[in-house]
């Protein structure tokens, strides 16, 4: 099998595996970043998700999904159906854009650790997955029954956002600390963070977009680029942003910096362009 061969493959099997809501958001994100706040067209998203690998119909039950769990709006404007942000989205999508858009998103923000214990009653099954999603996005991982531990110094006030108007009165209670020498975090760390699962992460990641060569001609440039974000999102989801003394001297995070990077830069002013112009119509 020729390179040029395998590459195809494994951009087919990316687009094959993308997460739908994963490349919605990506898309949401952009425009809100261009400051396209106003609702558009049902055609428009699906014409950006279908050059994404999104089928029709998969979009479409996205977008009301979206509307159901407040996220978006949905109005009838004559034949056609507009979906816009509503408070929450905008809300959510701005506190994702600081770490998508972080000079450092796999470097701990300061030192030490970040402990948080909680308890959510059995019947807010909702509540506790969203809690947990939300631990996660900022690096948190169980290391102890009822302890999750996060790299740095946490802003948990941010990470939570509203649902910690949702959470019962104590429902979570939080510390700073740092390890002592005579009892190291190091094998903890390995066995909360699965690191060669991490490390594949960031290869898979540099599989499909570290090469120029990624951008597919047959690709729009905002459909690359929402692929490009959606991948960009789910890597910074898996890693944790652990301090460098406990990876390896190889470690792939800058070289996924570098490529995330380029390839932005390479799409950046067609994608915008074709993004006013879809806001256009």
């Amino acid at each position: 099998m020729s390179i040029g061969t395998a590459q195809t493959r494994t951009r087919e099997t990316d687009a094959a595996t993308r997460n739908p809501k994963r490349l919605l958001l990506a898309l949401l994100g952009e425009r809100l970043e261009l400051g396209l706040d106003e609702p558009l067209r049902a055609g428009a998203y699906l014409d950006v998700l279908e050059g994404a690998g999104v089928a029709g119909p998969t979009a479409r039950a996205m977008l009301d999904r979206m509307v159901l769990r407040g996220f978006l709006t949905r109005d009838r404007v004559g034949r056609g159906v507009e979906y816009g942000l509503t408070d929450h989205g905008r809300e959510v999508l701005r506190e994702a854009s600081e770490r998508v858009h972080s000079p450092y998103p796999f470097s701990p923000q300061g030192q030490g650790w970040t402990l948080v214990t909680f308890t959510v009653p059995e019947g807010q099954r909702t509540l506790r997955h969203r809690l947990r999603a939300a631990l996660t996005w900022e690096g948190f991982a169980p290391v102890r029954d009822g302890l999750w531990v996060a790299p740095g110094e946490v802003d948990l006030v941010a990470a939570l956002g509203s649902l910690r108007d949702e959470l019962p009165e104590s429902a979570i209670v939080a510390f700073r600390a740092r390890d002592l020498p005579e009892f190291p975090l190091a094998g903890t760390v390995r066995s909360a963070w699965d690191l060669e699962t991490l490390r594949g992460a960031h290869e898979r990641f540099l599989a499909a977009w570290e090469d120029p060569a990624a951008l597919a001609a047959s690709v729009p440039p905002v459909s690359a680029l929402t692929m490009l974000v959606s991948d960009w999102l789910a890597l910074l989801r898996a890693d944790p942003r652990l301090p460098v003394g406990f990876l390896e001297a190889d470690w792939p995070a800058a070289r996924s910096i570098a490529a995330y990077r380029a390839r932005r830069d390479e799409l950046q002013d067609a994608a915008t362009a074709a993004l006013v112009t879809l806001s256009a119509r």
